[in-house]
């Protein structure tokens, strides 16, 4: 029955997806905050409630490799699906219409991912406040990065995403009703991410896979199904800058997951307590995190097959750090 409860958790939080991607676009359409805008902050930071749930919940059953597992697999898996959508929409080639102010998010999640990368090799176990040096770094330069993306001057949206999206498609949704589905949908993908937290954590035994593969394959996949369909639903409406927000933002907002799950550990820093297989997932962020910049920072490429070479190089390191994951 745990596989069951698994699968209907994941399908809860696909449809409560759907609503959040439909809600935000209407947000985007009806007020003054750009695709961008709601992609980065709303959309990516509602999308990322499964994880937050799942993660703390993963600490409080005393499973920290599930916690640190599904943040840094659910990076690795939400450019895999960012590739994955660039290669289903290779003929509107969406990087060349994506805005460059993605450069700062991007970076920033860079940068983060640095950080963990170097927390998981160096191991300092020392905390403040009950809380890991290292977490603490996480949220500090968090809180700097955003305060700097906030700051800069934003570039004007592509002339063809101008072009294609339509204007006046949700007339009968006023911006209060999408403002208050969005809540709610949020509210019912939180409480799944609980579920399969929970359910995760009992397939991991009942499996003898171990938690660091579930955590960062199984749990991961699964908690990033709402980014997945938002990112599907955004495109679908045309709205390229919102579907690049959500996936960038929620990778930033993931790294702050990990600073929170420290506050529940109470056995030290997290980062200093994990299996050394999540490496793995954090070099595989990082090169992932450099070729979604390059591809964001070129233009005008005529060639096809060269447009689509950065996104296969996604998709083949995504599979090769889950089979090192997988035998690690």
């Amino acid at each position: 029955m745990v596989f069951v409860y698994f699968l209907l958790a994941a399908a809860i939080t696909v449809y409560a997806a759907i609503k959040l991607s439909t809600y935000a676009d209407v947000m985007t359409e009806k007020s003054k905050m750009g695709g961008m805008l709601v992609g980065t902050v709303l959309l990516a930071g509602a999308t990322s409630l499964p994880e937050v749930t799942t993660s703390i919940s993963a600490v409080m059953i005393d499973n920290p490799d599930i916690a640190i597992g599904n943040m840094l697999g659910s990076n690795l898996f939400n450019i895999f699906i960012l590739a994955m959508f660039d290669l289903y929409f290779r003929q509107k080639q969406l990087f060349n219409y994506a805005s460059r102010d993605h450069l700062y998010t991007a970076g920033l999640g860079l940068l983060l991912t640095v950080t963990t990368l170097i927390a998981l090799i160096v191991r300092v176990d020392m905390t403040f406040i009950g809380i890991g040096v290292d977490a603490l770094l996480i949220a500090i330069l968090y809180g700097i990065g955003i305060y700097y993306i906030g700051k800069q001057p934003t570039e004007p949206v592509a002339e063809q995403e101008v072009e294609e999206v339509v204007v006046g498609k949700y007339e009968e949704i006023t911006l209060k009703r999408a403002v208050f589905g969005f809540i709610i949908a949020a509210i019912v993908i939180m409480a799944a991410g609980t579920a399969l937290s929970i359910t995760g954590d009992q397939i991991a035994v009942v499996t003898g896979l171990g938690s660091s593969f579930v955590g960062s394959f199984l749990i991961a996949a699964s908690t990033s199904l709402p980014e997945a369909v938002a990112v599907f639903m955004a495109l679908k409406l045309r709205n390229v800058n919102l579907a690049f927000g959500s996936i960038l933002g929620s990778n930033i907002f993931n790294m702050l997951i990990i600073a929170m799950s420290d506050v529940f550990y109470r056995n030290g820093s997290i980062l200093a307590d994990v299996s050394t297989s999540h490496l793995v997932s954090a070099v595989g962020i990082t090169i992932l995190s450099i070729l979604v910049m390059y591809s964001v920072l070129r233009r005008n490429v005529t060639s096809k097959v060269r447009y689509v070479i950065p996104s296969l190089l996604v998709v083949v390191v995504y599979f090769v750090s889950s089979y090192l994951i997988f035998i690690g």
